[in-house]
């Protein structure tokens, strides 16, 4: 009867865990999707992730 309480513990632990990875993973489709969609629609200006300048110095490499 131990080891039959201890596999529901365990299944029940992971069955947790499971849930919590779910809830995380869809924050975070839906944190990306918003970011992708522009943000809110309502006329503010997004943060660009880019700007004008390159991001290291472009050496050619020597032979």
């Amino acid at each position: 009867m131990y080891e039959f309480e201890l596999h529901r513990l365990r299944s029940a632990d992971l069955r947790r865990t499971a849930q919590q990875e779910r809830l995380a993973r869809e924050a975070v489709r839906s944190r990306r999707a918003a970011r992708r969609s522009g943000g809110a629609g309502d006329g503010t200006p997004v943060a660009e992730s880019h700007t004008d300048r390159p991001r290291r110095l472009r050496l050619p490499h020597t032979a």
